[in-house]
């Protein structure tokens, strides 16, 4: 049964959660769980641009193709990007999937939509969510390709989210059983104040330009857990489905910062915890928020006074170019087309 919006429109889905990686996409997908009507799909898929580039989008896929490609996504989402396993081991489930594909061409959009579509159902639920940080880069893309489509683009204040990943590497000693020693490795190799305050503003930015659009919805994670059953039926009401207290029942692990808790329900204590909790040096702020500046204040993040270190910030800058190159090769793989993935960045 399809669900209904505030002017009367069916809502199919898929939802697309997205935001800068750390503004509580994961919250969300959560709490859209908790919907008897939504799934959220259990990993981050990374169709747009680690498993499909642009130039793909309307490419006819073989059959034995298009059940690779449904291979790969069930696989994904059963052991994760990070730890996926063999997807031939999907291949039978995987051929359900595209055999399903007749009124459209088999193409990889085809094919993922129908993958969401199909877990969803597997689980009882007619609406699938995707929770995977990156599409915020993509947001025009999930809007042509699926006119269903709904986004929810979180959005967080800079400096927490510059705390969150400078030790998000710490997580697998954390009691993150499921957080593989390589991904340690490659999150501490990404962590630098100008790169991630570059990222969050390129993201700000990206997002900022739909901020009009009636199927794209701007959350602000402080504004969740601040007043989370206001926030939350907003979200619904954006979904066209109803609100349900249950909802706010989500387990709260997932913090770089904390040790894992099997305590459930939003914990409002972190809304400003980067202040009490430390974590940054002044020097760290003060670059977050050099770059950032303008669009923290926009959004409602008021910067702080500061008293920076010359060494420091000399330090930093110096280590900047090293970094970079780092990351560049540590993430390599992490991208079909890599000319489109800095292109999508620099824009």
């Amino acid at each position: 049964m399809n669900s209904l919006n505030k002017n009367g429109d069916n809502i199919r889905g898929p939802v697309f959660i997205v935001g800068n990686s750390r503004s509580g996409t994961t919250m969300m997908g959560h709490i859209l769980r908790n919907h008897p009507d939504i799934f959220t799909l259990h990993h981050e898929l990374h169709f747009f641009e680690q498993l499909c580039a642009s130039r793909d989008y309307g490419r006819i896929l073989g059959f034995d193709e298009a059940v690779g490609l449904a291979a790969r996504l069930l696989c994904i989402n059963h052991d994760s990007y990070w730890r996926q396993g063999d997807p031939s081991r999907f291949t039978e489930e995987a051929k359900t999937i595209v055999l399903s594909i007749q009124d459209n061409p088999m193409t990889p959009v085809v094919v993922f939509e129908r993958f969401l579509r199909y877990v969803a159902m597997l689980n009882g639920k007619p609406i699938p969510c995707d929770q995977t940080p990156r599409y915020i880069l993509y947001i025009a893309d999930i809007l042509r390709l699926y006119p269903d489509a709904r986004v929810i683009n979180m959005i967080r204040d800079p400096r927490p989210v510059l705390l969150s990943q400078k030790y998000k590497w710490r997580r697998r000693w954390m009691g993150y059983k499921n957080f593989p020693l390589k991904e340690s490795i490659r999150t501490k190799i990404n962590y630098h104040p100008v790169t991630m305050s570059l990222i969050w503003k390129a993201s700000v930015r990206a997002a900022g330009r739909f901020a009009d659009h009636p199927r794209v919805l701007l959350v602000k994670y402080e504004d969740v857990l601040s007043d989370p059953e206001r926030e939350v039926g907003r979200i619904c009401s954006f979904l066209g489905v109803d609100f349900h207290r249950e909802m706010l029942d989500i387990p709260q692990g997932g913090s770089s910062l904390k040790a894992f808790t099997t305590k459930k329900g939003i914990d409002s204590s972190r809304v400003e915890a980067w202040r009490k909790e430390g974590g940054l040096n002044q020097t760290e702020i003060y670059l977050c928020q050099k770059i950032t500046g303008p669009l923290m204040k926009q959004y409602g993040y008021e910067p702080v006074s500061v008293r920076v270190n010359p060494f420091m910030l000399l330090w930093y800058l110096v280590l900047l170019p090293v970094k970079l190159s780092m990351s560049f090769v540590v993430n390599l793989n992490r991208m079909k087309s890599i000319p489109e993935a800095i292109r999508r960045r620099l824009r």
